[in-house]
């Protein structure tokens, strides 16, 4: 069974909800219109194809035209994408290919980045708005609270790197320490020598 289309009609409904209902993103869509940015994913073996107009994007399997911007990547990256920040590393990790123009691949990122994605939003026509807000404002405090603790592992980290450099002997300390432990040995083998003598005789 071929779930392509299935995968282009759902993604397509998606983007369209969270990039073309919000007025605030006109401006940065409008970077976008008529760019085409071609997404090759190492999961899938056709690639998603996004054309972007003024009034929704179309995502498409099969495109025949040229693309603006071809990124090849996989699906654990593409999440990364809505922060621009990343992508400089992700290019230079080789987590992220870009072939043509770069600028689509960033205002495509800003656009992403702009958008706010409310989980309840997208619930509400299925499950009824109280229930939507109430699982949002759940899942929200689930990620604070993770994201604190996270913050917490990380700073306890960084402490018991920095106190183990602290206790940590020196460049220095470890020469000195390597020459006592070679005279130490060179008076033990002299000394051996010596009892080795005093049998001998």
């Amino acid at each position: 069974m071929n779930l392509t289309p299935l995968i282009t009609a759902g993604l397509e409904t998606a983007l369209n909800r969270i990039l073309y209902r919000d007025r605030g993103l006109k401006a940065a869509r409008q970077r976008l219109n008529g760019k085409v940015l071609t997404l090759r994913l190492s999961e899938f073996s056709h690639p998603l194809v996004l054309v972007f107009s003024e009034q929704q994007l179309d995502v498409l399997a099969d495109w025949q035209d040229r693309s603006d911007c071809m990124v090849i990547t996989s699906l654990k990256t593409l999440p990364k994408l809505r922060d621009r920040q990343q992508l400089t590393p992700l290019i230079r990790s080789g987590e992220l290919q870009v072939e043509g123009d770069l600028q689509v691949v960033q205002q495509f990122s800003a656009l992403m980045d702009l958008a706010e994605l409310d989980p309840a939003e997208y619930l509400a026509p299925w499950i009824g708005d109280i229930a939507a807000q109430g699982i949002s404002q759940r899942s929200q405090q689930a990620f604070r609270f993770l994201k604190g603790e996270v913050q917490r592992r990380q700073d306890y980290l960084g402490q018991a790197i920095t106190e183990e450099w602290r206790v940590a002997p020196g460049s220095l300390e470890l020469a000195w320490f390597s020459e006592e432990v070679d005279a130490m040995e060179r008076s033990l083998e002299a000394l051996d020598a010596r009892l080795a003598q005093l049998e001998a005789k």
